[in-house]
């Protein structure tokens, strides 16, 4: 949980940093603008806010290791791909999206504080505390944080400790263990296929490459 308001908090931070004049700027995502991404992390906190809202019973049905799974790349027949680009441009002005963000992420970093981590929530069709759930986030953030930096360099990104955690749960997800060779972020940008290995990477991956990429679900 710590390490969930730990890059929540850079992930929104970065965002109110972001000039105006970047918003227009390709994401790390294929296909959405930082101002797509943006307005998709305003999504995100909803979605968590709605999570630590929603009580379950009985027994946990996943943990931190199994709330994502592989998915296939996505083909962009999905409506809320659609949705979202639409959304952000609707917003106008950066400024707006950077206070929705502000006013909803805020307010979800401050449920995640104050929840009990083991109680039980439901989201997705899943049970699991909500230790395991925020837990399971961090990933989510720390890929986005990368997507929202990738074409501005001079732009601040994850923390190392959160790159690490992230590159350990991708990992748990795909079954595998990327070569040290590889640096945490590196090996995330690689591993869910947001750039291509190069030639070197390709070698030292050995038979992770032909595996390439993990599409998270």
């Amino acid at each position: 949980m710590d390490l969930f308001s730990r890059s929540w908090t850079a992930l929104l931070a970065a965002v109110a940093a972001t000039p105006d004049e970047d918003f227009a700027v390709a994401s790390g995502c294929a296909g959405w603008l930082v101002r797509d991404l943006v307005c998709h992390l305003v999504i995100d906190a909803q979605d968590v806010l709605i999570t630590l809202a929603t009580p379950a019973e009985g027994d946990p049905t996943a943990h931190a290791g199994t709330y994502w799974k592989l998915v296939d790349p996505p083909t962009g027949d999905d409506p809320l791909d659609a949705l979202i680009p639409r959304l952000a441009a609707a917003y106008g002005e950066p400024g707006l999206l950077k206070f929705h963000l502000d006013d909803v992420g805020s307010a979800a970093g401050r449920a995640a504080r104050l929840a009990d981590p083991v109680t039980l929530v439901a989201t997705q069709d899943m049970v699991l505390t909500v230790g395991d759930y925020l837990s399971a986030y961090v990933l989510e953030w720390v890929l986005h944080h990368l997507d929202l930096v990738a074409h501005r360099p001079s732009a601040a990104g994850p923390s190392a400790e959160v790159l690490a955690a992230a590159r350990t749960a991708l990992e748990r997800v795909a079954g595998v263990v990327f070569p040290p060779a590889l640096s945490d972020a590196d090996a995330l940008l690689v591993g869910t296929g947001r750039r291509a290995p190069t030639d070197a990477e390709v070698g030292a991956l050995g038979g992770i490459a032909g595996q390439l990429p993990f599409v998270l679900g």
